[in-house]
């Protein structure tokens, strides 16, 4: 029963967590949220310095929380890719610190596989093979989970994430940022047949439809054409309307892949991770769709849908129970496929 702490550094989420395999027994979170509003998107050297004055704090009060010292923990995880470098590093450095002084295993973590490993912490019992629908601001990814550090892409976006289509029609819509959120809650308020949008489809070079990829930014381009339309005719924009018809866009192109996807491949179980697993109406259209099919989804808490620690800590006690530690020479990076998350590690 492994105990890791974990830090998660990778954007504007400051998160210090401590699980036990896959027992979560304290997550602190400190957004920066409120910083980058004014912005209106994330400032990579102001989230940089926001870490730094905000980690010693929240490392302290998760090993408070989790009434334990450092002696009795496991090893030490940190998030080392994908993500902003300078925030990265200000994460990794305090790992690796804390790995020498206190004479502990360090893992550098896969943010991606963090995110898959969320749907551990809903579901203990879950075990690979399943498929995963990875869609936040920076990835849409649906995945072959076969076995830890085993993992293959089999559909992605081949422009902007699902995430990042909604800050970028958030911003149209004039509703700040994040954007996400904001359109949820009034899609709820709003008609989401009143427009009729593209779903964005991706051409094989010898015809046909990609079956699992998709693309996201011809919908923007689309919002962005009605919205001006709308405005030129002197109307007041019927902004919950659009965000009920752009939501249900996206959601339809969503569930319609990633069900395809496990039919395909014969997986009975989806795990859904990242900020857009949040969204109310993925929530219920991608239940209703597997469960017409027979297969069973999970989708994680809010708490671990944005990014968290605790899916760091859970991916890393996985890791480190199977032998695999990272050496204190592992760099930071701003990319790296999920498929080569085991290149992070040196088996022992």
């Amino acid at each position: 029963m492994t105990t890791i702490l974990a830090i998660e550094t990778s954007c504007d989420e400051t998160a210090v967590a401590i699980v036990k395999k896959r027992q979560v027994l304290s997550s602190i979170v400190t957004s920066q949220i409120e910083t980058h509003r004014r912005y209106g998107g994330v400032v990579p050297e102001v989230a940089s310095r926001q870490h730094l004055e905000l980690l010693g704090e929240a490392i302290a009060q998760s090993l408070d929380e989790a009434k334990l010292d450092p002696s009795q923990l496991d090893g030490i995880a940190a998030t080392c890719t994908p993500g902003l470098v300078g925030s990265l590093l200000v994460g990794v450095m305090a790992a690796k610190t804390l790995a020498l002084v206190h004479e502990k295993p360090f893992l550098g973590v896969h943010h991606l596989e963090g995110h898959l490993y969320a749907s551990y912490l809903t579901d203990p019992s879950l075990e690979p093979p399943f498929l995963c629908l990875l869609v936040s601001g920076g990835h849409t990814s649906l995945i072959h989970v076969k076995r830890c550090g085993d993992y293959q892409t089999l559909g992605q976006t081949r422009d902007d994430a699902a995430g990042e289509a909604f800050d970028k029609v958030a911003r149209l819509l004039k509703l700040g940022y994040p954007g996400g959120p904001e359109i949820d809650r009034l899609a709820q308020q709003g008609n989401p047949d009143a427009f009729p949008l593209p779903e964005g489809r991706v051409k094989l070079p010898d015809g046909g439809i990609h079956p699992y990829d998709a693309s996201y930014s011809g919908l923007k381009t689309a919002v962005m054409r009605l919205v001006q339309k709308l405005e030129a005719s002197g109307s007041d924009l019927p902004v919950a309307d659009l965000a009920a018809s752009f939501q249900k866009t996206v959601v339809r192109s969503l569930v319609k892949r990633t069900l395809r996807c496990a039919l395909d491949y014969d997986l009975s179980t989806i795990a859904v991770g990242g900020g857009v697993a949040a969204n109310r109406g993925l929530r219920t259209a991608l239940t209703a769709a597997a469960e017409e099919q027979g297969l069973r989804v999970l989708f994680p808490p809010m708490s671990y849908c944005t990014d968290n620690a605790a899916m760091i800590g859970c991916a890393a006690s996985e890791h480190l129970s199977r032998g695999h530690t990272s050496p204190l020479s592992l760099g930071v990076r701003s990319r790296l496929p999920v498929s080569d998350a085991m290149t992070l590690y040196a088996q022992t």
